[in-house]
């Protein structure tokens, strides 16, 4: 059984259906999502379409919550701000109302999905480091845990102490416990532009980073067409 672990998908379609594409070739047969389909790029109803479709487990990442809910986004990025105000547009009812329901942490198979974190998710708190890393295992109950929310793929593995990292492809060794991110596919921020997924081998027990290049300039040509902020068009092609 192969899971493809998809996270912050940003309305980006073009991403989507790369990546969508890579992990068929991939033989993947369940799909999961850490949160953020919607927010900042221009075509969040054809990726929420998409992740239904799919029957996709998924949580609700910050940017699904605050574009299904009505809230002041007092001490938002007004980069951030004007995209969620713009996505509220978009979305009919139904659509508000499944990004609402989402749970904030859920149970998939015998590991666990989150955006943020797990010691208070809804507070929507960044896992760069080992320390922050280290928080957040100690209300981890499964041995693995995938997230998003930094955009950037890292993974942290507990045994005696806690290191962590840069991945590739990683053993998951029992007795141990896993906080990976799975990256953006449809914003990276590490400085690689393509879009960035994880599988999610269960019988192998290995998780492999993958990327996949798709044409971003499609992409910046649909956000600047619907008016969104020109800089979300820019970092898509650095990957920052």
């Amino acid at each position: 059984m192969k899971y493809a672990i998809l996270g912050d998908i940003h309305s980006n379609w073009e991403a989507l259906t790369a990546v969508l594409a890579d992990a068929k070739e991939q033989g993947v047969t369940h799909y999961a999502c850490v949160g953020d389909i919607v927010g900042y790029n221009a075509n969040p109803i054809e990726c929420l379409g998409k992740i239904i479709e799919l029957k996709c487990s998924t949580v609700r990442g910050n940017h699904d919550h605050y574009c299904s809910h009505d809230e002041n986004l007092n001490g938002f990025h007004p980069l951030a701000a004007d995209a969620v105000d713009w996505t509220r547009k978009q979305l009919n009812d139904e659509q508000r109302h499944y990004l609402k329901q989402l749970r904030l942490v859920s149970k998939v198979e015998s590991f666990t999905i989150v955006h943020a974190t797990l010691d208070m998710p809804e507070m929507w708190g960044y896992v760069f480091d080992k320390l922050e890393a280290e928080a957040n295992f100690n209300y981890q109950t499964s041995a693995v845990c995938f997230f998003g929310h930094t955009h950037v793929p890292l993974a942290f593995e507990k045994a005696d102490t806690v290191r962590g990292g840069l991945y590739s492809k990683l053993k998951i060794t029992m007795g141990r416990k896993y906080f990976i991110n799975v990256g953006s596919v449809g914003q990276p921020r590490d400085g690689d532009p393509r879009a960035a997924y994880a599988i999610y081998n269960l019988v192998a027990n290995q998780v492999e980073l993958r990327r996949v290049a798709y044409d971003y300039r499609v992409t910046q040509q649909k956000i600047l067409a619907a008016g969104l902020p020109g800089r979300v068009a820019a970092r898509l092609a650095v990957g920052r």
